[in-house]
């Protein structure tokens, strides 16, 4: 099975060989998740964040999280910039209908993973990047092995390369709880959808 941060690892440690820094479009799904992936990967790779999160629910919730993104980027003086992408909640539901009380982490979870790198893997072939990837994984309620799967399939439909990432690991979660406190950043209780504010029992409401 694939170790994906070791494969990270391997693309960082070539790069530097060569000289190289590679553009990356990361796509964010809140401050708090991003703040460690773009500190460790901000040395290595030109990043540009990319909020494209159509599941969060209410419209309320969707600015507050996408403010506070582009507030930790200026407060953490990185030369990072975000793009917004229309908020087309229509392409959400149209996947979650019939599926609305599936338990969080199944089905519906993951074609909304999809959901969005596709989106992600079409505008990195739009503009040009070298690589795509997400900051969902750093989530301990997050399927790694997942998103990569998909990932992998998008980079075989766009011909992107999508960066193999785990952020969880080498304490990446630990550090982002940390970077949150130090930014006074808003920690939401559900992942962003509706259907995982509406039944919490089932999703354990974690702070992500």
């Amino acid at each position: 099975m694939e170790n994906l941060q070791k494969e990270l690892e391997k693309i960082i440690e070539q790069n530097k060989k060569e000289g190289t820094k590679p553009s990356l479009l990361l796509h964010a799904c809140c401050a708090p998740c991003s703040s460690y992936c773009i500190e460790y990967l901000h040395k290595y790779f030109d990043i540009t964040l990319f909020f494209y999160n159509p599941n969060i629910f209410p419209a309320e919730e969707y600015a507050h999280r996408v403010n506070e993104l582009k507030r930790l980027v200026t407060e953490m003086g990185l030369s990072i910039h975000v793009l917004e992408a229309e908020n087309d909640t229509e392409s959400f539901y149209a996947l979650a209908k019939g599926r609305e009380n599936i338990r969080e982490g199944g089905a519906r979870c993951f074609d909304c993973y999809r959901l969005r790198l596709k989106k992600t893997a079409q505008l990195a072939r739009e503009k040009g990047f070298d690589y795509f990837t997400t900051t969902l994984s750093i989530s301990p309620l997050k399927n790694s092995k997942k998103l990569r799967e998909i990932g992998l399939e998008l980079e075989g439909e766009y011909g992107v390369k999508n960066l193999p990432s785990d952020f969880k690991k080498k304490e990446g979660y630990k550090r982002s709880i940390e970077l949150s406190k130090k930014y006074n950043l808003y920690r939401q209780n559900y992942c962003g959808c509706e259907y995982s504010v509406r039944v919490p029992e089932q999703t354990g409401n974690s702070k992500k």
